[in-house]
């Protein structure tokens, strides 16, 4: 009896010392699992930014009256042909880059001035956001803000009324039809924008304008897009609001209502990009 006793004894403690050892290995195991749902969701939005769509917030007011200061938009990354990071290749596209196509790309820029990405890498990249007005052996110019493409001039139809811009300036409105597209494009009368000669556009690249013709920093001034340089067309707008502020204002709770109720643009949200 006593032996018998003895040994339910070590087996109890055997079972409890096992029963003891399971607990933590199964808070590890449930914190690898949950490590590893983690990374599994990194990695999805990391490759959606990298080959699908890819956000991007308007800072500046060169593209009213499309897109206003504090516009967030998609953009879709493999309607040209997404571009494989390192490799310099691309994935099959849908389709080639249009006329009036609203496309996001890089630039280089310095202090002074910016060149086409391809032509300076050495440079500090950044995004910009303007509209294709010719293609790849298009002929372009613009006079006293009168485009032309292929020797047929653009300049539209005015449109109602004025469109007042953040610096108070009251802008022409009018309309612009380019390969089949139509869009609004603004004119200050007091202002005399850039000017193009005549030129054709080199194979691979693309020119490009800001709707806010007189206000717009654009291939004008420092040149063509090359195709590699395009992240692709903007497609829909998933914020919008009246701020272009830095993050320790927008993390003063402060300033919540007023952002939400007073500065959100509701009715942007979901919109397509023209």
């Amino acid at each position: 009896m006593t032996s018998s006793r003895a040994g339910e004894e070590r087996t109890g403690s055997r079972v409890e010392y096992e029963e003891a050892e399971e607990v933590p290995r199964s808070w590890l195991r449930r914190q690898l699992e949950g490590a590893n749902t983690l990374v599994v969701a990194v990695l999805l939005a990391l490759g959606v930014r990298a080959f699908v769509i890819e956000p991007f917030r308007i800072p500046s007011g060169s593209m009213l009256p499309t897109l206003l200061i504090g516009d967030h938009l998609f953009v879709n990354k493999f309607a040209y042909g997404v571009k494989i990071p390192f490799a310099g290749v691309r994935l099959p596209k849908i389709r080639d880059p249009r006329r009036g196509d609203v496309i996001v790309f890089s630039v280089g820029r310095d202090r002074e001035a910016i060149y086409p990405a391809d032509r300076r890498p050495e440079l500090r990249r950044e995004e910009f956001v303007k509209r294709i007005v010719a293609l790849p052996g298009d002929t372009v110019e613009v006079d006293m803000g009168t485009l032309r493409v292929n020797g047929e001039a653009l300049k539209g139809e005015a449109g109602d009324g004025a469109f007042p811009d953040e610096a108070g300036r009251r802008l022409r409105v009018r309309l612009e039809e380019n390969g089949g597209r139509a869009y609004q494009v603004l004119d200050d009368p007091m202002l005399v924008g850039l000017q193009q000669r005549r030129f054709a556009v080199e194979p691979g690249r693309y020119f490009v304008m800001g709707d806010n013709r007189d206000h717009s920093n654009d291939s004008r001034n420092w040149g063509t897009v090359a195709l590699d340089d395009i992240k692709g067309p903007a497609f829909v707008l998933y914020w919008s609001w009246d701020f272009n502020g830095g993050w320790l204002e927008l993390a003063n709770p402060l300033t919540w209502w007023d952002l939400l109720v007073h500065r959100t643009r509701w009715g942007r949200i979901g919109d397509g990009v023209d």
